[in-house]
């Protein structure tokens, strides 16, 4: 048995100095996919083993994460290797075009590494989460510092955006309704990065207005001359005007009128005129008269050469040709365009034509007659009072229904 001793412990010791070989490391390099079996731990030597060289800006990654490449990978049966090679990144921005060697995973990851200093706001095209496929080109436009005045207080932001209204929108102050921005919306991001947002709010007030309504008179058949009665009573009308208030801030700034609208027009009242003619008898100063209008008109005095406030003053013509003298009377003109040579009735005066015009009625009043008289009369002078006036058959074919 001691002969085999020797050998025995000769064997165990050759088998324990041989290296322990490691089984599935898997490397990823130049868009292959290599498989090595080694006892290796250091990724230079593996990748000595594969015959690949780390070049100065290459990566290696070890599940996904960077690894120096002389530090030993931990223990385990299975290792999984990326060899990223470096590339290059074309960057265009505000100050001009520059050129970065990177093998950074992304877009954002490889500034970053650059040095730049970014914000969440800053916009790169492709975006920044983009993976790299070198070699690549890059817009980055940087975010700019705005300051933002509402009326609750001042915000401070950074945007890349191209508008006013794009930049307030990203900070989640979209304008709303009739809100502004100094500068517009639609205008570039400004040189002083001062923006101010204006909340405006506009009401409308309506107003209601009464309308008055107007009288007017028809001629109806249905009642007698001179009689009046209400056809139709009359009903204001309802306008409403509208006026819009403008405030900018809570702070009103303008109030215009717009204009008014009609909701209910007024409707007239009627009054109805009568036009039946009727001939009624009187006994008047023991006369016997028929007639077909009576009214009371106030009554002046004149004759030819005197009357009353125009004395020393003498004419005898009339407007109908008449002398002038007693039995012709005269009215305003507008009467006797109607009545002219109509025969009246007038107590304590007796019977008249109206043949003369006159301008010695009360002013305003056309419920006038001027009584002629001979010179030297002296009842010239008794008038100046209120008298019954009858109108004699037959009457006029259109006697005037509604007097001026």
């Amino acid at each position: 048995m001691r002969k085999w001793i020797g050998p025995a412990v000769l064997l165990l010791f050759l088998v324990a100095c041989q290296p322990q070989v490691r089984e599935h490391v898997t490397l990823r390099a130049d868009g292959k996919t290599y498989f090595l079996s080694t006892s290796e731990r250091v990724p230079s030597r593996i990748l000595a083993q594969l015959g690949l060289s780390l070049g100065p800006d290459d990566r290696l990654l070890y599940l996904g994460a960077s690894t120096p490449a002389e530090a030993a990978l931990p223990d385990s049966p299975v290792l999984f290797l990326d060899l990223r090679r470096a590339g290059t990144l074309t960057l265009v921005g505000p100050d001009g075009t520059r050129t970065l060697t990177t093998s950074a995973a992304t877009v954002g990851q490889a500034l970053a590494e650059a040095g730049m200093a970014l914000y969440a706001a800053d916009r790169f095209d492709p975006p920044a989460e983009t993976p790299l496929l070198l070699p690549m080109t890059v817009t980055y436009t940087p975010a700019r510092p705005l300051t933002v005045h509402t009326a609750n207080g001042t915000l401070a932001i950074r945007s890349a955006a191209g508008t006013v209204g794009q930049a307030l929108a990203e900070a989640g102050l979209s304008l709303q309704g009739l809100d502004t921005s100094q500068p517009d919306a639609s205008a570039a991001l400004p040189a002083d990065g001062q923006v101010r947002l204006v909340h405006v709010v506009e009401s409308v007030a309506l107003t209601e207005k009464s309308l008055p309504y107007s009288t007017r008179t028809e001629l109806t058949a249905d009642l007698e001359l001179d009689q009046q009665s209400l056809l139709q009573p009359g009903a204001a009308g309802l306008a409403v005007t509208r006026t819009r208030t403008r405030s900018e801030d809570g702070v009103t700034v303008a109030t215009t009128p717009e204009g008014e609208t009609v909701v209910r027009p007024p409707e007239d009242r009627v009054v109805g005129y009568g036009t039946k003619v009727v001939l009624r008898t009187a006994t008047v100063d023991g006369q016997t008269l028929t007639y077909w209008r009576v009214l009371n008109l106030y009554a002046t005095a004149y004759s030819p050469c005197a009357s009353a406030g125009t004395a020393g003053k003498c004419y005898t013509g009339t407007s109908s040709g008449r002398v002038a003298g007693k039995g012709v009377v005269a009215m305003v003109y507008s009467w006797y365009l109607l009545f002219g040579n109509d025969t009246l009735y007038i107590p304590g005066y007796g019977y008249g034509v109206v043949g003369d015009t006159g301008g010695g009625a009360p002013p305003g009043n056309h419920y006038w007659i001027d009584l002629g008289y001979a010179d030297g009369d002296p009842a010239i002078y008794s008038w100046g009072s209120w008298v019954t006036v009858y109108f004699l058959a037959p009457p006029e074919p259109n006697p005037g229904y509604i007097l001026p």
